[in-house]
């Protein structure tokens, strides 16, 4: 089986979350770090497309209602959201995993790790 890769902030809750609940499963898991290693722009190509920048553009977290109303405005298709995420990676729901089928998921639970995973 290929290795999952999970992206995300380390001191995020939800991001903590997911990976003691993957490795309680001794889940192999890459651990992606947007703080230190960025956003990788290919992989969010990607993850545009099959999930949709509405799921992954975290409205409700600090980052997103500390932007200035002009600049939340501004986001309203996948170009101006992919824009957003590059120059603010914490503004992306955490965390995003690509799991070891090609398959990516936003968001942590028990359930959806459970149906992925299992």
């Amino acid at each position: 089986m290929n290795s999952i890769t999970l992206y995300g902030i380390p001191n995020c809750d939800t991001v903590k979350k997911a990976r003691a609940w993957l490795a309680a499963r001794e889940a192999t898991v890459n651990f992606h770090d947007f703080k230190k290693q960025g956003v990788p722009e290919a992989h969010l190509a990607q993850w545009l497309p099959a999930v949709g920048w509405e799921k992954l553009v975290n409205r409700q977290g600090t980052t997103w209602r500390k932007l200035p109303p002009e600049q939340q405005a501004a986001v309203t298709d996948a170009t101006s959201a992919r824009a957003l995420m590059l120059r603010e990676p914490s503004v992306i729901k955490r965390p995003v995993v690509e799991w070891a089928d090609g398959k990516v998921t936003v968001g942590f639970s028990d359930a959806l790790f459970a149906e992925r995973l299992g």
